[in-house]
């Protein structure tokens, strides 16, 4: 593995260092007076961490999923998250809950939360050519980053993520799978790389490595789940019951169909049946798409799907989908105008935040609020589904892809064996052996191990 040249690697470094800083100073006045309602809303700073520390009992020294929780106090998130909040909150310094403790806690995870960010900075520059790798430099700077980077643990998730699609592009299949398994355990977002990669070995005829790759993902989430399963079962189940019954919120576009006659569990069954439905059309794109798609960009396509489609659209979801574009899609334009809509979509949803929980006493309580924050729904989804339309042009008409553009000339024939492909992995150089006609293929029904 080459890494960046040192000047390249330095700047990454300190072009990271610099977001990190911006988001600290984006949270200072939480971290100064404190995260109270309406205040940490109206001055843009809410964190789970805060929260989560002196609610779940974390601060009175209950480690979840090993402790008798009270239901209340249930942490609903998957279980390696909970553990990295467990075993921060033990490092924290003194007893009880206070407000000392309080800064202790979220001041650790934010700490850890930049550790990754870098992580994913490096790995998005090792996971793409080499005349490419300054396109990290979006990923270190991403305004969508530094404002909701300390929301939640969403960048350990993405760090997981990202290193598994590296390990994947350096044909190490096991080990892959094996960061797809953790970043599962920790968020479920990185286990939809599993259907890219799927797909790609469909029709590269390396089926063996993808099962190899799900084998070990499985694995790995088992023996980090099964042990919590068997010692706090109704804990650990607390997630995805949460997830399947919670009502439609936080920016779905669900949300303009409230009025439709289904609660929480009926609006996953259509939201999911949707993203299904998307899943079966990405992978026809995958299979007779004229030269085979880069994995990012089926990555890409895969979680932005979801994303658009779920039930809840947290404003820190951003940071899945910004390392992922950057290697699908690095075009500066299209990134600024769809961070540029992300940036305003978070700021809608604090200010409409900071007017729910001061009894609408925050600016009066005027209708502009409402109507920003709608308007703030449709520009995200807008301008993602964008970005989704142009990944699939350059799927279509690879010579519109920048990534696939060397400094030297490639036939259509190195293209179609992947070798324009930083993530291509194992599959890199292999003919195709399964294609579906009608967008520019012939067919070909032949499966491979």
């Amino acid at each position: 593995m080459k890494i960046p040249g040192s000047r390249l690697l330095w700047l990454l470094l300190a072009a990271t260092v610099l977001g990190a800083a911006l988001s600290v100073l984006a949270v200072q006045w939480c971290r100064i007076n404190g995260w109270t309602d309406p205040g940490q809303h109206i001055h843009m700073c809410y964190s789970d961490f805060s929260l989560l520390f002196s609610q779940r009992g974390l601060g009175e020294g209950l480690f979840p999923f090993v402790d008798d929780v009270p239901a209340e106090k249930v942490m609903e998130y998957p279980v390696l998250l909970t553990m990295v909040a467990g075993v921060l909150a033990q490092l924290v310094p003194g007893e009880g809950i206070s407000e000392a403790r309080i800064l202790a806690f979220y001041d650790l995870n934010h700490v850890a939360v930049i550790l990754c960010w870098i992580g994913v900075v490096l790995a998005t520059a090792y996971s793409t050519t080499g005349w490419r790798r300054h396109d990290a430099l979006m990923v270190a700077l991403a305004p969508g980053i530094i404002l909701s980077l300390s929301i939640n643990w969403d960048m350990w998730a993405v760090f997981l993520g990202g290193l598994a699609l590296l390990l994947w592009g350096r044909s190490h299949p096991v080990w892959a799978g094996v960061l797809i398994g953790l970043g599962a355990a920790m968020k479920l977002y990185p286990l939809f790389f599993l259907g890219a990669i799927l797909v790609l070995c469909v029709r590269s005829g390396r089926l063996r490595s993808f099962v190899l790759t799900t084998a070990a993902a499985v694995v790995t989430w088992l023996a980090v789940n099964v042990p919590f399963m068997l010692l706090q079962f109704d804990q650990w189940a607390t997630f995805y019951r949460f997830s399947s019954d919670r009502d439609v919120s936080f920016s779905s576009v669900w949300l303009f169909f409230s009025w439709l006659p289904l609660d929480g569990a009926g609006f996953s069954l259509l939201s999911n049946g949707l993203f299904l439905l998307c899943c079966l059309g990405i992978a026809y794109l995958t299979w007779a798409g004229p030269t085979r798609p880069r994995l990012a960009q089926i990555c890409f396509l895969i979680v932005a799907s979801f994303l658009l489609l779920g039930k809840v659209y947290s404003p820190q979801f951003v940071m899945w989908l910004i390392p992922l574009l950057v290697l699908a899609r690095p075009r500066v334009r299209g990134y600024l105008l769809w961070q540029g809509a992300e940036v305003f979509h978070w700021v809608s949803v604090w200010m409409m935040s900071a007017k729910i929980t001061s009894g609408g006493e925050f600016a009066g309580g005027t209708e502009l609020i409402d109507w920003a924050y709608h308007l703030g729904i449709l520009a995200h989804m807008a301008t993602l589904i964008y970005l989704m339309v142009q990944v699939i042009r350059e799927i279509l008409d690879p010579a519109r892809d920048i990534v696939r553009s060397a400094p030297f000339e490639q036939s259509a024939s190195q293209q179609d064996l992947g070798t324009t492909d930083p993530l291509a992995g194992v599959t890199r150089g292999h003919e195709d052996v399964f294609a579906l006609p009608g967008l520019g293929r012939r067919t070909s029904v032949k499966l491979r191990w």
